[in-house]
């Protein structure tokens, strides 16, 4: 528990088949049957540890992905059929986030009793701590209705949710009704299993030059949140679907992470699915293309660095045919000289007229994805324009992308001043079989302007639908109700609609072995779809959720 929790000491994602059988058991934590955690010690936290440790042993950082319409995505007419009346009946909802507000209403039964099955809550460590796990404090539903009962709940069961963002989303899905307040969850009725995200290490932060105040969450810590609800359903024997409304622009944008791995293989179970949500980076001018066909084959760009953000990454991804170097000029047009690549490569660039300082890492080859990799890391960057020139070694074409961190990491005031809205859905939605959703305001039916868009970086097709996230009412910490905005909201939504049709399989006895990814083929292909446009396309996908067609094409009604 010590080092799962210490910042002396790394956390990296290490492959189950490379421990060796007398490795120290002690600096070993299971995450799966594929992947596990290796603490290291911290040491002198040198930035170019990351070069000497691949880039993708360093888990990825994440952020929320959120800031009514139930009839436009066929919900109500579905609930309202005698025979289908479909809301949730012994279906579990999984939310990793960032906590419940247990105490609100959303979440109780009338005689006042919870709708929470367990909330393992990452960041209280001196309560039971899971069965398999090594840290946190498992609350269940008993411990919760006792507090519930007593006049300072908090005293017993001292969970909470500061952010409100977990408890917006979780009220979404399965939130019961509040005439009051205009409210209801699509699935009310289901019950609820939470995994509240301790924050990413602060050594991890300052690895990836993320500021030590942003909220964010590390890849590890939501790999084994998901481990936990996958446990808890199998060991009950229910049905489960997942909601991560949760994104990340690190990485290769295709599906081959350590958590978009698990994720594919966790919906190719019976009676497990997930939704993702697509991210908020359509409009962020946070993604930058390139494809030079013909001679000379370089490529300048810039990009703005805002007097707020004082430390900083971006990445450039090349494809597997092409070799970069790379030359990056401060707004005073001082230069680092062309960086070649190498294999664990890392060199720190000082300059004469400016504090800024620079670590580079252009990899060869990255080791997920065998593309290559470059990482650029400024600190103290001089507020301005900067100028990145990518050029070809082998005189040829050159093709690639460039992203910075997503939502809040950043200000708005650093930016691509020539950006590309195209290939920003965050992982986990890159990956192949979760259902990636994004967000469409259900008043006028248009596309949320912030919402990600696709392809994923390798061609496939995402997002794979959209449903409704503008202004979603939601529940809020503290017995409020608010509303809920993003491709987060739209996800939830979503997560309630693979809830009812989940029930409709297995509790129901339709269809008893239904997987998720066989969920997600059936909203695919049940999605409404305008005459006026091409599909599948990389903004609404194959179309919009539509619960309605779905069940037509199921049953006859």
């Amino acid at each position: 528990m010590e080092k799962i929790l210490d910042n002396d000491y790394y956390d990296l994602i290490i492959n189950n088949i490379t421990i060796p059988p007398d490795e120290d058991k002690s600096n070993i934590t299971t995450i799966n049957f594929r992947h596990s955690i290796k603490h290291i010690p911290v040491g002198d936290a040198n930035p170019c540890l990351l070069g000497q440790n691949p880039y993708n042993t360093f888990p990825t950082l994440y952020i929320t992905n959120s800031t009514i319409s139930i009839e436009k995505s066929g919900i109500g007419t579905v609930q309202r059929n005698p025979f289908l009346n479909l809301k949730g009946r012994g279906i579990l909802v999984g939310i990793i986030d960032t906590g419940i507000d247990y105490r609100h209403p959303a979440f109780l039964y009338n005689d006042g009793s919870t709708r929470i099955l367990s909330i393992w809550d990452q960041s209280i460590q001196d309560g039971t701590i899971p069965e398999g796990f090594t840290f946190g404090t498992e609350y269940s539903r008993e411990s919760i209705n006792i507090a519930l009962k007593s006049e300072d709940p908090l005293a017993f069961v001292p969970t909470t949710d500061t952010n409100g963002h977990g408890t917006a989303i979780a009220s979404i899905i399965a939130g019961s009704p509040n005439p009051e307040n205009d409210f209801t969850g699509v699935v009310p009725e289901a019950e609820l299993l939470v995994v509240k995200l301790k924050e990413a290490k602060q050594n991890l932060k300052d690895m990836l030059f993320v500021r030590p105040d942003a909220l964010c969450f590390q890849e590890t810590d939501i790999m084994l949140g998901l481990r936990y609800l996958e446990d808890y359903a199998q060991n009950v024997s229910r049905p489960i679907v997942i909601c991560i409304a949760l994104g990340s622009s690190q990485g290769g944008h295709d599906g081959s992470s350590a958590l978009s791995n698990y994720i594919n293989y966790l919906t190719r179970l019976q009676g497990i699915d997930v939704s993702i949500s697509a991210g908020n980076e359509g409009n962020s001018s946070r993604h930058y293309f390139n494809a030079t066909t013909n001679p000379p084959y370089y490529n300048d760009f810039e990009f703005r660095v805002g007097e707020p953000d004082k430390k900083f990454f971006i990445e450039i991804w090349s494809y597997a045919v092409g070799r970069l170097s790379i030359d990056i000029s401060t707004p005073n047009r001082e230069s680092t000289q062309l960086i070649y690549p190498s294999i664990g490569s890392c060199q720190q660039f000082n300059f004469i007229f400016t504090q800024s300082k620079l670590w580079v890492n252009n990899f060869i080859f990255e080791e997920e994805t065998g593309d290559q990799l470059i990482l650029i890391r400024l600190l103290d960057p001089l507020p301005g324009v900067w100028r990145i020139r990518v050029q070809s070694i082998g005189n040829g074409p050159i093709s690639f992308h460039s992203w910075m961190p997503a939502g809040t990491l950043i200000s708005n005031e650093t930016f691509f001043l020539t950006p590309n809205p195209d290939t920003t859905i965050t992982s986990p939605g890159n990956g192949i079989n979760q259902l990636t959703v994004t967000a469409y305001n259900q008043f006028n039916d248009g596309i949320l302007i912030e919402s990600s868009r696709g392809y994923t970086r390798n061609g496939l097709v995402k997002p794979d639908v959209a449903a409704p996230g503008f202004q979603l009412p939601c529940a809020l910490p503290k017995n409020r109700y608010g509303t809920l905005t993003g491709t987060g909201a739209s996800a939830a939504h979503t997560t309630g609609a693979i809830a009812m049709i989940m029930e409709w399989g297995i509790p129901r006895g339709n269809y008893t072995t239904i997987t998720g990814n066989d969920i997600n083929r059936l909203i695919i292909r049940g999605a409404r779809r305008e005459t006026s446009i091409v599909y599948p396309n990389n903004i609404w996908g194959y179309g919009k959720l539509d619960v309605t067609n779905l069940f037509r094409r199921l049953t006859n009604i």
